[in-house]
């Protein structure tokens, strides 16, 4: 039995040597890493909390054989730079804006899951002359009441003694319980992908920064004016979703009734991977039409 390597604890360039499986870019002194795929026309995606460019491990190759698809660490996250930043949507908008003009890409399709999604619903607005279309899959933004698990995590101190216990149980349980509708489905294989970024110096602090910001849910406005313009939205949302319910789901689609909604059974707030060919199936058939 391999021995337990602590969280929060690993150099990130000695760490991303070893795992990252993409490329990095420079934007402003901080790194960005990122994974190319396929050819066509581009489109990004932007993954959520607590999570990275491994959001779309049942995704990314379905979607890189009709499109140029460009995935990027949010900083913080993932392989990307572990710097004492102000989180939040305003530094991701300008993250992915700058991404997109290292790599000269003029105009992309976005494809947002949960805090990506807002990350996506603030770049659109932002940029309209860079977006062609755009899908938020369980995005956050419309305000909501939080989770009993998400307020703990806010406690200082707390969330600090659970990160770092030497154990896999919070992680694979908030996973199971928070992310995916059915624990059976996520492999071993699947789960360490989706955590071992979280083995970096600096991840603990990053996370529990961007949870405290308390940013989230705060894009009533935005998405309201987002409705008035003519970017081809399309809303996809796991039925199950315990995170960020589906009700506000059916507030987005509200404030833009031009939006195409698509309700996901079994599925939960990781509705990508719950129901993949499903997922992948309507992105496509979506930013093809």
């Amino acid at each position: 039995m391999s021995e337990f390597i602590p969280w929060n604890s690993q150099p990130l360039d000695e760490w991303a040597d070893r795992y990252a499986e993409g490329d990095f870019v420079d934007l402003g002194g901080w790194r960005t890493h990122f994974v190319e795929r396929g050819q066509g026309k581009p489109v990004l995606l932007i993954h959520g909390f607590n999570l990275d460019l491994q959001t779309w491990i049942k995704n990314l190759d379905r979607l890189a054989a009709h499109f140029k698809v460009y995935a990027p660490d949010l900083w913080g996250q993932g392989y990307s730079t572990r710097q004492p930043l102000d989180y939040g949507y305003d530094l991701f908008e300008e993250q992915i804006r700058l991404f997109m003009e290292a790599l000269d890409i003029p105009r992309a399709s976005l494809v947002g899951h949960s805090m990506g999604g807002g990350t996506s619903i603030v770049f659109s607005l932002r940029n309209r002359h860079k977006v062609d279309k755009l899908v938020l899959s369980d995005a956050t933004g419309i305000p909501t009441r939080l989770p009993f698990r998400a307020k703990v995590f806010r406690l200082k101190g707390v969330a600090e003694f659970l990160m770092s216990r030497n154990s896999d149980r919070i992680r694979r349980m908030n996973l199971e319980d928070v992310w995916i509708h059915d624990p059976k489905s996520m492999t071993d294989d699947d789960y360490n992908k989706f955590v071992r970024y979280q083995k970096i110096q600096g991840s603990t602090e990053a996370l529990l920064s961007i949870l405290r910001k308390d940013f989230f849910y705060t894009l009533e406005d935005e998405i309201r004016e987002l409705g008035k313009l003519d970017i081809p939205t399309l809303i996809i949302w796991g039925r199950e979703d315990v995170s960020v319910l589906i009700q506000c789901g059916h507030s987005m689609h509200q404030l833009m009734p031009k939006s195409k909604p698509e309700i996901l059974d079994n599925a939960g707030h990781l509705a990508n991977f719950d129901q993949a060919d499903q997922f992948n199936d309507l992105v496509i058939d979506f930013l093809n039409d």
